[in-house]
């Protein structure tokens, strides 16, 4: 022992550096990072856009850029964590769900509802810095995502994926409000890019998922219709996608292109699951399609439009 009543090898540093990063991985899990840049990310595409469709330049509008993506990141943290709390109760008897901070107890459930709360609000007037439009579609973001989705229509109804798909499609509609609060066509589509994009995202989720959702009872399609209506489902919404990049045809004909080939290569595999046996395997790939797609997607309008934007 050390005068500090501490064996001379006891790894001090190491105990407590563990800790934190415990501590950090349940509040990661808490806030659910992972919808957190989804979602920063096509606020920023929608940003970046009006930047592009405006004619201004990202040296005029740097510090807007920092607070509309500070802010839409706490509204929707906020979201996240309300959800986590009201869900904690179905959240134990899914597999993976059941380790949350708010199911275990690792985390004080009056401290999660203050933290959640707390970035809400704090979100909303972070918004307001770039404008009030930005800060009324951050606002419907999150009603749209804690009530209507969380609280009304998940333990519902089957149509709770396009619900939730909402909260989901609003990001870019705060981005380019940030930038021009007179909102033009163009953010609108992105907003109809996103809302179809995610049901069948979802629903491979779903799908992949559905004995966790049969058994916390929640009615996701394939839960009460089955596989073959979800697959049919999916199909619909991949083909109400194809019209999407020639709305965006002022983006270029490479954007145009990419867009078009992406959007054939999701049909073919969609279509492809009306004939597969491995369904789990099936949904699986459906579901990193969908996330490789809105990746290539919006940073293909970043990268195209980024000479403009920093002239």
């Amino acid at each position: 022992m050390d005068k500090m009543g501490f064996s001379s090898n006891e790894p001090i540093l190491s105990t407590h550096t563990n800790e934190y990063l415990y501590k950090w991985s349940e509040l990661k899990s808490l806030l659910k990072v992972g919808i957190i840049n989804s979602n920063t990310m096509t606020a920023f595409a929608g940003f970046w856009l009006a930047l592009f469709y405006t004619g201004a330049s990202l040296s005029q509008y740097w510090h807007v850029l920092l607070v509309t993506l500070v802010g839409t990141a706490f509204v929707i943290a906020g979201g996240c964590v309300i959800n986590n709390y009201y869900d904690r109760d179905i959240d134990q008897v899914m597999k993976r769900t059941k380790k949350r901070p708010t199911v275990t107890g690792s985390i004080d459930l009056s401290h999660v509802l203050i933290i959640g709360i707390s970035l809400s609000v704090v979100g909303v007037l972070i918004l307001s810095l770039a404008s009030i439009p930005t800060a009324i579609f951050g606002a419907i973001g999150w009603f749209s995502y804690v009530v209507l989705y969380t609280m009304w229509s998940k333990r519902r109804y089957t149509i709770n994926t396009a619900i939730g798909s909402l909260s989901g499609a609003v990001p870019p509609l705060i981005g380019w409000s940030a930038v021009n609060p007179d909102l033009h066509v163009i953010p609108w589509i992105l907003f109809l890019l996103i809302f179809i994009w995610q049901t069948p995202h979802f629903l491979a989720i779903a799908m992949k998922k559905v004995d966790d959702y049969k058994e916390a009872n929640i009615p996701m399609l394939p839960v009460v219709h089955g596989f073959d209506i979800t697959k049919r489902q999916m199909i619909v919404y991949v083909v109400c996608l194809l019209p999407i990049p020639f709305l965006l045809h002022e983006l270029g004909f490479i954007f145009v292109l990419l867009g078009t080939i992406l959007n054939i290569g999701w049909l073919a595999l969609a279509i492809k699951g009306l004939f597969t046996i491995d369904n789990k395997k099936w949904s699986n790939q459906m579901f990193v399609y969908s996330l490789l797609y809105l990746t290539a997607i919006f940073f293909s309008m970043i990268i195209i439009t980024l000479p403009s934007n920093l002239l």
